[in-house]
């Protein structure tokens, strides 16, 4: 067995436990660890989310794994493998800050593409002007699920958790100056929203909160299809 083989070995029975397939965090990994990764999936027929996929690494790839990835340059994400388009309407908002918040946005948007949900994007209405997101609260008060992406003092995340009923899911953004700290200060602000019953994810991870808002919608769609259930069950 090659090193490679040695050092990977993938969690196949991921969804059927949690109902969540595992993505392949690649930032780190070497072209041979991808490799193997990536036979193994294509080897079980296997559709696989790749995240943190630089351009370098994609253009590393050989050219059979190339030629079946759906590579998005901007989120740094790899779709490996057909997967059949999002069903109904979108049920989940992603909602951004500003336009430097776009490739955490689009991470958390092909997140949910590959688990076949649907989303609605809302770019670039942070609190600098504050009209743009309250132009937007009609529509955003319609779903399930708003995920909140901002950096700088993220204060887009409270204006959000106090205008609309469902769940809020802050990613905070490393953008910004000086104490802004690289996401920190947009964490803390998430964490310390006085808003009540925002949750929070770590700094850019989009794809975390796409997994969060998953969990949630799967519940909401449970409890849809058979209330009585659902509340016997509680």
């Amino acid at each position: 067995m090659s090193s490679a083989g040695r050092e990977v070995r993938l969690d196949v029975g991921r969804r059927a436990r949690i109902g969540l397939d595992e993505a392949i965090l690649c930032e780190t990994k070497t072209p041979e660890q991808l490799s193997h990764i990536l036979d193994e999936a294509a080897d079980g027929g296997r559709t696989m989310l790749l995240t943190r996929l630089s351009e370098p690494q994609f253009q590393a790839l050989r050219a059979e794994h190339a030629a079946v990835l759906d590579y998005h340059a901007l989120s740094q994400t790899g779709i490996f493998g057909a997967i059949a388009p999002p069903e109904g309407p979108a049920r989940i908002a992603i909602v951004t800050a500003g336009s430097s918040d776009a490739g955490v946005a689009h991470e958390a948007a092909r997140t949910l593409a590959y688990a076949g949900v649907a989303c609605e994007l809302v770019c670039d209405v942070g609190v600098a002007g504050l009209w743009r997101v309250l132009e937007q609260v009609d529509r955003l008060a319609e779903m399930d699920v708003v995920i909140a992406v901002a950096g700088m003092d993220a204060a887009m995340v409270s204006v959000i958790g106090g205008l609309v009923p469902g769940l809020v899911i802050a990613v905070p953004v490393s953008t910004g100056y000086g104490v802004a700290r690289r996401g920190e200060t947009a964490l803390y602000s998430s964490l310390t929203s006085c808003s009540p019953g925002v949750a929070v994810v770590n700094i850019d991870n989009g794809f975390g909160a796409a997994c969060a808002a998953l969990r949630a919608v799967a519940h909401a769609r449970a409890n849809r299809a058979d209330p009585v259930g659902a509340a016997n069950a509680r």
